[in-house]
């Protein structure tokens, strides 16, 4: 098998990592009564609960990067496989509190380095014309992932299993975890990575069935080299140094408007944030199911015209919905309080529904591509671990304060964050560059790194 369909289904394996990523990030929504009344939390102990997973992801995000360059990004991804895993079985099996943090955090490390490992392994292997579309993919699976963890937490929920109803929400989890470890060994390794370690011969077999920018195997060999130009940079040299102070500065930014859009906090407490707004406990989760519903439509939108209309429009269209969505949602608590109208619920059920699709067509499908395009091939792990801990950082933060915020005042949250989205537009229009079509090796030339 080569080609486009060994190129399809090596992505899709690897992608694998974003659909576990979205099932771990989205499945404690449906516990948070649970984990409250089981091991009787506060609203701060809840927050602290929900972001364990974050502070492992934080920690996974950057401490991926340096495995992935001396192991190779498959081998990672083989081991961010077994910490799923492990923590799947762990949560649903937790016997106190600190057992479960200790759990959902493994889980947290796994995440954090999928959302390194997963598209930068998938933008390696992808020619420039398909590498859009492709790493996106990774980005669908991540909302399907949230999309079955929603509808499974659902349905659990619907089978009256009482007591170890939230058990089974967690443990489901390691069906899907196993079969990403063993379909990783049909993959193979990343072709900048084996010319990073001098296996020619390796990149070279891989590059054939994978396709190239060139046409040439020989032609994309040499290009990936004079990237790394090794007489003059070591894989070794730091990251934070002046010649990559660019896509450094995109990297963090990308990564914390993403975050102060508030999405963790709507994935983690959406039925919380429903029942604020006047829903039943039943609805509340029924309509969290629609919120991942249009997550995974408008991503497939985003998949599709990616390549197409480039990174900037997708950002720039996103941007526009953020702004009236979290603006209407602002509205409807500033007006409603605590004292929801059905007119007043279905403001916030509708408002939040655009604002998902908002999110999906734009950050939600260009942050992991774009952070995986934009850094050399010498410094790439490391670049994209940055930026990827970022994200995780603003995300544990989000998602910590929110239930506190929220009881003083779900207008001024939403508030906070759509002037938040105001300020991204202006990054947009102002300093984000295209990267549509551009081989890897000619983005780092573009952005002035030699």
């Amino acid at each position: 098998m080569k080609g486009k369909s060994y190129l399809f289904g090596s992505t899709l394996v690897a992608a694998l990592g974003g659909l576990l990523f979205g099932y771990d990030t989205a499945v404690i929504s449906g516990t948070t009564a649970a984990l409250e009344k089981v091991f009787q939390l506060s609203s701060f102990g809840l927050g602290f609960t929900v972001a364990s997973a974050l502070i492992g992801t934080i920690v996974g995000s950057i401490a991926v990067g340096r495995p992935a360059d001396l192991l190779g990004r498959r081998t990672v991804l083989i081991i961010i496989a077994v910490l799923y895993s492990v923590s799947a079985v762990g949560s649903a099996l937790a016997w106190d509190w600190g057992s479960f943090l200790f759990f959902r955090f493994l889980g947290g490390l796994g995440v954090g380095g999928a959302s390194v490992a997963s598209p930068m392994y998938i933008a390696e292997i992808s020619p420039a014309r398909y590498r859009g579309r492709l790493v996106a993919i990774t980005q669908f699976n991540i909302v399907l992932g949230m999309l079955l963890a929603f509808f499974s937490n659902f349905q659990l929920a619907e089978m009256g299993l009482g007591a170890v109803e939230w058990r089974w929400m967690f443990g489901v989890e390691f069906f899907p975890a196993a079969a990403f470890f063993f379909l990783l060994f049909l993959t193979p390794r990343s072709p900048r990575w084996l010319v990073s370690q001098g296996r020619i011969g390796e990149a070279s077999t891989v590059l054939e069935k994978l396709g190239t920018d060139t046409g040439s195997v020989e032609d994309e060999i040499n290009e990936i080299r004079d990237s790394l130009d090794l007489d003059h940079h070591t894989l070794r040299e730091p990251l934070f140094q002046r010649m990559y102070l660019k896509p450094i500065l995109l990297a963090v930014a990308i990564a914390t408007f993403n975050q102060l859009s508030g999405i963790n906090a709507l994935m983690y407490y959406a039925p919380h944030i429903f029942r604020m707004a006047g829903a039943g406990q039943s609805s509340a989760l029924l309509q969290t199911v629609a919120v991942g519903g249009i997550n995974m439509v408008f991503t497939m939108a985003a998949v599709l015209v990616i390549d197409h209309f480039g990174r900037r429009f997708l950002m720039l269209v996103g941007s526009i919905g953020y702004i009236v969505s979290l603006g209407m949602t602002a509205w409807a608590f500033y007006t409603y309080g605590t004292e929801f109208t059905p007119t007043g619920s279905l403001v916030v059920l509708v408002s939040l529904l655009v604002f998902i699709a908002s999110h999906a067509f734009g950050q939600g499908a260009v942050i992991w591509v774009f952070l995986s395009e934009i850094f050399p091939n010498r410094v790439r792990a490391r670049g994209q671990a940055l930026g990827s801990f970022t994200h995780w950082f603003m995300a544990a933060l989000i998602s910590w304060t929110f239930p506190i915020i929220a009881e003083i005042s779900g207008g001024h949250t939403f508030a906070f964050y759509a002037s938040m989205m105001v300020l991204q537009l202006l990054w947009v229009l102002l300093i984000m560059p295209e990267t549509k079509g551009v081989p890897l090796e000619q983005i780092q030339k573009k952005l002035g790194i030699k």
